[in-house]
Order: structure tokens, then C-alpha cells, then sequence
């Protein structure tokens, strides 16, 4: 999650957001990486290595046939890493004992997607040569990660918030054997347009206008496109927590200022790539071709994916053994961030977990 909510966070939760240390008695837990040669992006470009960053937990079970039977892979949203699923509340709410996804039962892989973190993206050299990625890239290097990297065959689950929720329906498209179950959170299988293409092309733009970018070979970060990124803000909170955290003129100004500060830590070309990356996004064609079951969850009180244009309940009956939920704006919720909130979505969770087959 992006720094620069840690203001707006620790007003809303008193929960704690950095990760735990992992004690000697809990299950493994352990980061690398992998790289992919030749890599083969969809605009037509190759490069001759990709890395991926990764983080697991737990241990990989085989049957009597080497198939992997407790795989689960989490996939994070736009302006995240994998670390997303390593704070307090994810490893309190799933991986505790006892939990969902509990660790010692399950084998949990929490990947950089392509262009954030540890993995390859613009800064790490290449600038605005860097391949144009789209989702689709994105999801073929965290399944050569998952198959080739780390010798998983098959998954039980495969679960993304955000982003990694709209990545969640392309897995199921491409890969419909893999999986026993599919669970996108705050997505919505429709390409990007409206709203939720306008608002990115704000920051988009400012970037690309920036008289400091120089098409993306600037010497220091340009300071001016920053002012935009309070719109990520605007869009994934809902009125009245953000009312709650500056009930005042000056307190809703300081954390305008102070959301603006933070966002000077990121890279200009990465976020350009970020919000451009959607590009290719458009799963609605395909959802005939998923197999496992699947428990789509959004939240009635999401910006981003507002539940007033009546998507789910027009897609949703194309797609085989599936269910959704709309979650109610309540005091427990946060607009498109109730996906940080476990507690709220985690009974959905269990209850697509008791569904599946016996492993």
C-alpha cells in the first residue's frame, strides 16, 4: 500500500500496518528471486532477462501424484507490492493458526507484480524504454514465477485485491486448469473506461506534462505531477472516513500536503507505468473459459468500481459456478480500501474455501 495513506490509515485503525516479526515457531517464511530469460511482453518486445521478487510462507504438500495441493497465490493492487499481505492485519485475520489461510497449512506466494518493488520495472535503468507491460504481461510472468520459479503445479486458490483482483479474472481465463478457486476483490471484469480510466489519466497526463519528465530521461525526479496524486486518495476512500480523519479545514489540508510529500518518494516512470499497465485489461469476453469456482467481492461504497453501473449482475451469469457480493457501506467499511480490512471480506473467504473440492 502507498506510504502516503499511512496518515489516512493511522487516523481510521489502530491496527498496526507494519509487518510482524516472524518468531522461530511459525511457519517458514522466505523472499527471492526469479528470473525469467527472453522475456516476451504483448507490445512486441522482448528483454533478455525479467525479474521477479517473491515472498512465501508456509510449505508446498504433494499428493501421492507430485501434485501441489496447498498452494495459494495473492496478488496485490496497483500501487503495492506482495508486503501488502505481510501487515498486521493480513497476518492476524489469514495466516494466524487457525485463520483461512492459515500458514502452517497452506503455501503462500506473494509476488512483486511486473514493474513494482523487487521486480524489473522503468527505474531500474531503462526509463521509458522500458516495455509497455499490460496486465497480460503481468499475469504470464507470475505464472512462469509460480510454475517454472518455485515447481507449483497447481493451486488451491488464487486471490488479488485491486489490481491483483482484476489480474485474479485473467488467471482464471488463461489458466482455467490451475486453480480450484478464484477470488478478485474490489475488481470488476469490464475494460477500463468512464470514471476509472479518466481518473488515472489525471496522473497520466500530469507526468507526461511535467516539464521536468523529459520523456521520462529526467536527471531528478520532476516535482510537479505529485500534486495530482491526491485523486488516488479521493477515489479509494469513501466520504465519510475521510471525513472522519480531517474534520477540519486545516486538518484536510495538512493531509492533502502531507499526501503530496510522501508521493515524492516514487519513481515518476513507475507510476506512469502503473496506471498506463491496465491498457490491455478486458477479461469480459473470456469469462466462459473459467473453470474454477469463483466468489467475486465488492464493496457498494467503492469509487473505483461503483456498484451503480450494475456490471456484476450483468456478467456474472456468463460465468461458470460463481457467486458475488456487493458488501454494504458500513461503519466497518472504507470504500475501494476495505480491501486492507480482512475482517470485513474474510467470511466470503471461508466460505469459498469450504466450497472446494477435497484436497
Amino acid at each position: 500500500m502507498l506510504r502516503f495513506f499511512a496518515t489516512l490509515l493511522t487516523l481510521l485503525t489502530a491496527a498496526s500496518v507494519s509487518a510482524q516479526t516472524v518468531q522461530p515457531s511459525q511457519p517458514p517464511e522466505a523472499s527471492g528471486d526469479f528470473v525469467i530469460n527472453s522475456f516476451h511482453f504483448s507490445d512486441g518486445t522482448t528483454l533478455p532477462q525479467v525479474k521477479l521478487h517473491y515472498v512465501t510462507l508456509g510449505t508446498p504438500r504433494r499428493d501421492s501424484h507430485g501434485r501441489v495441493t496447498n498452494a495459494v497465490l495473492l496478488l496485490h493492487g496497483t500501487t503495492g507490492t506482495g508486503k501488502a499481505f505481510l501487515a498486521a492485519p493480513m497476518r492476524r485475520e489469514l495466516f494466524a493458526p487457525g485463520q483461512p489461510l492459515d500458514a502452517s497449512r497452506y503455501y503462500i506466494i506473494l509476488p512483486d507484480g511486473l514493474g513494482r518493488g523487487g521486480s524489473s520495472k522503468p527505474s531500474d535503468g531503462l526509463r521509458a524504454r522500458f516495455p509497455h507491460y499490460g496486465y497480460n504481461d503481468v499475469v504470464a510472468a507470475q505464472y512462469q514465477l509460480v510454475t517454472q520459479g518455485l515447481g507449483v503445479n497447481h493451486l488451491r486458490l488464487v486471490l488479488g485485491t485491486s489490481m491483483g483482483g482484476m489480474q485474479t479474472w485473467i488467471w482464471g481465463e488463461r489458466y482455467p486448469d490451475m486453480m480450484d478457486g478464484l477470488m478478485p476483490i474490489a475488481s470488476q471484469p469490464i475494460p477500463m473506461a468512464g470514471r476509472n480510466w479518466f481518473w488515472r489519466q489525471m496522473i497520466v497526463s500530469a507526468i507526461r506534462t511535467d516539464p521536468d519528465w523529459h520523456n521520462g530521461d529526467y536527471s531528478q525526479q520532476p516535482g510537479q505531477w505529485v500534486r495530482t496524486m491526491p485523486i488516488f486518495t479521493l477515489i479509494t476512500q469513501n466520504p465519510a472516513r475521510m471525513q472522519l480523519a480531517a474534520q477540519t479545514r486545516e486538518a484536510a489540508t495538512q493531509l492533502y500536503d502531507s499526501t503530496v510529500a510522501d508521493a515524492r518518494q516514487f519513481d515518476a516512470n513507475d507510476v506512469l507505468y502503473w496506471f498506463e499497465s491496465s491498457w490491455d485489461y478486458n477479461p469480459e469476453p473470456e469469462l466462459g473459459r473459467i473453470k474454477a469456482k469463483l466468489y467475486a467481492v465488492n464493496f457498494a461504497d467503492d469509487l473505483i468500481n461503483a456498484a451503480d453501473l450494475k456490471v456484476m449482475q450483468r456478467v456474472m451469469p456468463t460465468v461458470h459456478d460463481a457467486r458475488y457480493v456487493e458488501i454494504p457501506e458500513t461503519d466497518r467499511s472504507y470504500g475501494h480500501q476495505t480491501l486492507a480490512h480482512p475482517e470485513v471480506w474474510k467470511p466470503y473467504l471461508i466460505d469459498l474455501l469450504n466450497s472446494l473440492p477435497a484436497q
